[in-house]
């Protein structure tokens, strides 16, 4: 069991601060590597820090566990927080995301595949040929930061 859990069965449903990180990945050709959700949503890798890790280590962990890509050097894209980020889970659990943009062009190796757990399909994608359902958060985010 990881630390939110373990923290909710203590605070049960109340509000959290959560740390998280999302990271952009970007191939030699200069497109981002997406992963669509279980929810049939896409957006960049990413997820909750676990105690003792740091955000970096997390940012690779999580690319590495949701899409089978080992990055390497990432580069602080911008930090996002605020009551516009709440989020209040259909369990109830409440919670305010402080989430770590990365961005990172090193690919280190692995083979391109979704986990089967939190993604289900993963794909590199132009820029300006963005799919639909996309986050509308990291759609901003890649127009605001020119990520191409």
């Amino acid at each position: 069991m990881g630390y939110i859990e373990d923290l909710r069965k203590i605070v049960g449903n109340q509000p959290l601060i959560l740390v998280g990180v999302a990271v952009a990945v970007m191939n030699a050709s200069g497109e981002i590597l997406l992963q669509k959700r279980m929810d049939g949503v896409w957006g960049v890798p990413g997820g909750f820090i676990e105690l003792g890790e740091s955000t970096e280590e997390a940012g690779r962990r999580e690319v590495l566990e949701e899409t089978g890509i080992e990055v390497g050097k990432l580069d602080l894209v911008g930090v996002f927080s605020g009551k516009k980020n709440f989020v209040k889970l259909p369990n109830g659990d409440e919670f305010y995301p402080v989430t770590i943009a990365y961005i990172t062009k090193e690919i280190k190796g692995g083979i391109l595949n979704a986990d089967g757990k939190e993604t289900t399909e993963v794909k590199f994608f132009k820029v300006n040929k963005l799919p639909d359902r996309l986050n509308p958060l990291i759609r901003n985010l890649i127009i605001q930061y020119s990520l191409s």
